[in-house]
């Protein structure tokens, strides 16, 4: 048994580790998915649930204690503004690991770590709609002018 062993070393130094989870977690935020090993994304999901608990309740102490961690402004930006709101009435569990299968490499086991609910972003299905159809539009507004009656080479 592993008893009073408070989290997975994953075979690095106190710096290496941390820094490396911070790039994982801003990683996570910024593209919603990432692709990893499963006891890196254990140690990241931990990381990620309590951020994005903190951020639910946007206070400069909660920002100031998550700007610690994710040092890209955008991000954290995006989790204050756009994560947190989406789980206001989830008590936790924000993200899922689906397994993937075994690295080529050295076979370890690959996850995708994921947020549950997706941001509707510049990739979001609403968006694209919406960008199909005013793109349709402007070709309907194009052609209208030069659709004119045809004639027939063979009328002539």
């Amino acid at each position: 048994m592993k008893h009073k062993i408070g989290f997975n070393a994953l075979s690095r130094t106190s710096s290496h580790r941390k820094a490396m989870k911070r790039n994982m977690v801003t990683s996570l935020f910024r593209y919603e998915r990432i692709e990893t090993t499963k006891a890196k994304a254990l140690e990241v999901r931990r990381m990620a649930e309590k951020m994005i608990t903190r951020a639910k309740v946007d206070t400069v102490a909660n920002r100031r204690l998550i700007a610690r961690d994710i040092t890209d402004k955008a991000v954290a930006a995006k989790l204050f503004t756009e994560i947190a709101p989406m789980y206001a009435d989830r008590n936790g569990g924000y993200t899922r690991i689906l397994k993937t299968g075994n690295r080529l490499g050295d076979a370890a086991e690959m996850v995708i770590l994921e947020l549950v609910e997706k941001t509707e972003g510049k990739g979001g299905k609403k968006a694209k709609k919406a960008e199909k159809a005013k793109k349709a539009e402007k070709a309907k507004k194009a052609t209208k002018p030069a659709t004119q009656e045809p004639k027939d080479e063979k009328e002539e």
